[in-house]
């Protein structure tokens, strides 16, 4: 089929997914899934929105789903971008402001999904490293280290090494590149650090970007969205009305805005996760593990003996997946999801058998 593809698709790289095997009685904590579900206000919200309104295409601008995540940050509605996933809303961005001479910046340990949409659109990328601590250092995005870039991206807390920048941290990098769009994508923010939201009002180059997959538990519907100044949500608008002016399903919309609505649950759930993240990595480091501070739903750590591959195989064995990366400087870690603390539990167990040595859970089976 080569001969009839576009010119640059045979070089493409396209992103590769966490595995998502269906197979009974197997743990899976590689793709960063929430453990606890969706808000059950938005579960009922979306079956109740089951019935004729099918028939008509979604509201385009999603407004409820604006006003819900305006009001979430204090912010306006046009500040506010809704999309197919915080995928789809990156990759507009891409495409709405790195498209132009220079270098993008990024840090060389990251989502490994941005330089897929570099090489999608013919974007350079410089990558920025990550210091002996695996964090990100502020000054290496600032003055001749960004000169000439056409754009910053970054994760906070970073994805897959799980630590944060402080928003003050992030500050001095938005106002140090004002020729710049600088985004920062936050899917892992609600575990434990801090939004750069309350910054958007002050800066006009600072992009925001959120997902429900993570802590709203919604990886099933699809539903991201962008946060910043309107100069900005008007060049995703035209990006979005140029490619797919339906993006988001009635469903989704409703299931997201009763989601966002429910705050009781969303302290509840994402609480239970950070305090079994807490323990999970009290337990590893039992067991020899060097474990990274983490502000998100999973714990990147490194065994002393044995390496990140071998492990992953040996839990695979036991019916538990988690993630590797064969990557310069990582390739010795695992990221591990943070499951139920039952789940946790079995993990570290099953740890214990693989090193041989006793459990910090011995009176689990």
């Amino acid at each position: 089929m080569n001969a009839l593809w576009s010119p640059g698709i045979s070089e493409l790289k396209p992103y590769i997914p966490g595995e998502q095997p269906k197979v009974e009685g197997l743990l899976k904590l590689n793709s960063n899934e929430h453990p606890y579900g969706p808000s059950p206000k938005a579960q009922a919200a979306m079956v109740a929105a089951v019935g004729d309104s099918l028939r008509l295409y979604p509201d385009a601008s999603a407004t409820a789903l604006r006003q819900a995540v305006a009001k979430q940050y204090g912010i306006q509605a046009d500040q506010v971008f809704i999309g197919n996933g915080s995928d789809e809303v990156l990759a507009h961005a891409f495409y709405a402001f790195f498209r132009r001479p220079g270098p993008l910046l990024l840090p060389d340990i990251s989502y490994s999904f941005y330089p897929v949409y570099c090489g999608l659109y013919g974007i350079t990328v410089k990558r920025i490293s990550l210091d002996e601590h695996f964090l990100i250092n502020p000054s290496h995005y600032m003055g001749e280290a960004s000169f000439g870039a056409t754009g910053i991206i970054f994760p906070n807390p970073n994805a897959p090494t799980g630590q944060a920048l402080s928003r003050a941290q992030i500050k001095t990098i938005v106002q140090a590149n004002p020729h710049c769009v600088v985004i920062v994508d936050e899917a892992y923010v609600d575990f434990g650090a801090e939004t750069a939201a309350p910054l958007i009002n002050e800066f006009p180059n600072l992009l925001v970007v959120h997902t429900l997959s993570k802590s709203r538990a919604f990886a099933g519907m699809r539903v991201g969205y962008a946060m910043g100044q309107s100069g900005l949500i008007d060049a995703l608008v035209r990006v979005k009305d140029s490619f797919n002016s339906y993006p988001l399903d009635h469903l989704a919309q409703v299931g997201a805005v009763a989601a966002i609505e429910d705050q009781a649950y969303f302290d509840w759930a994402t609480q239970q996760v950070v305090q079994a993240r807490e323990q999970l990595t009290q337990h590893l480091k039992t067991l020899g593990f060097e474990v990274l501070p983490s502000k998100t739903n999973f714990v990147f750590a490194r065994h002393h003996t044995i390496k990140g591959a071998e492990l992953t195989e040996n839990l695979r064995a036991h019916r538990i997946l988690i993630r590797n990366f064969n990557l310069p400087r990582i390739s010795e870690f695992v990221r591990i999801t943070v499951g139920t603390f039952d789940e946790c539990k079995r993990l570290i167990n099953s740890i214990a058998l693989i090193l041989e040595v006793d459990s910090p859970q011995k009176n689990l089976n």
